[in-house]
């Protein structure tokens, strides 16, 4: 990309210089970098493949555009192939040659002990993305319905309601995190918010529950096309919800312990 930057420059250049000696100014439009960028074509996501190890990349359930407007393409394909990757890997670093190799992501989870640092973030990244990429579709967005609809009507008062206390969350959590919708085994539902890459199912962090939503609040999530707007991110997020992928979990939520988020 340089070289092409250099050789435009030389061309433009030259042609000024041209200009110059005809006796009259030619102006001579040079593309700037980012709008060469802008040409650059997105990738696969399902070329993204993790280093060998237990836990691979669940598969992207979409294209990297397929959110827009709500979630840019450009955020979506760093996010996934970059952030979401380097999680994969380190997790799988961490517990190479142990016997974590053989647990469940949950399990890893639920037994965590919270001073291995490295072990929290991966675990926690690698869970917490899964279940961020599940719980968005570009058919998403409207309202849930059946046994959720009722259980969010029962535990917050409406659907408006919740999506206040989700949005609440969300907005004022300091810093990087997650805000997450939880349900308890016997199908009851709160709000709660985690710092950097915990959650809910971690043992000793402050809150507790199965979580079968979860909205990624860290910059890198949506500071490309909302800057420091967090709300606007938080408002779009809404639009691409996958409610029926979340109903579904809260279902099984109830009936079985939960498994790793598919889409």
């Amino acid at each position: 990309m340089k070289n092409i930057y250099k050789t435009l420059s030389i061309v433009a250049t030259a042609l000024l210089l041209y200009s110059c000696n005809e006796k009259k100014l030619t102006e001579v439009q040079v593309p700037l970098p980012e709008e060469e960028e802008k040409n650059v074509p997105m990738g696969n996501p399902a070329d993204v493949m993790a280093n060998e190890g237990t836990f691979k990349m669940l598969p992207l359930p979409y294209p990297y555009d397929a959110l827009q407007p709500s979630i840019d393409a450009k955020t979506m394909e760093i996010h996934y192939s970059k952030h979401h990757l380097g999680y994969t890997n380190k997790l799988n670093e961490a517990i190479a040659g142990t016997e974590m190799e053989k647990l469940t992501i949950e399990e890893i989870l639920k037994s965590l002990d919270l001073e291995n640092k490295t072990l929290r973030n991966n675990a926690g990244g690698y869970f917490n993305h899964n279940l961020y990429w599940a719980s968005m579709s570009p058919k998403g967005g409207g309202e849930p319905t059946g046994a959720l609809e009722a259980a969010i009507i029962k535990d917050f008062g409406s659907y408006s309601a919740f999506k206040n206390q989700l949005t609440e969350a969300a907005t004022k959590q300091f810093g990087s995190g997650w805000a997450w919708l939880v349900t308890d085994k016997t199908g009851k539902l709160s709000v709660v918010a985690t710092a950097n890459q915990d959650n809910p199912l971690m043992p000793n962090i402050g809150v507790t529950g199965i979580p079968i939503l979860a909205l990624d609040v860290w910059e890198h999530a949506y500071y490309l096309n909302y800057q420091n707007k967090r709300n606007k991110y938080v408002e779009a997020f809404f639009n691409v919800v996958h409610w029926k992928a979340i109903e579904k979990r809260y279902d099984d939520s109830i009936t079985k312990a939960p498994v790793a988020p598919t889409p």
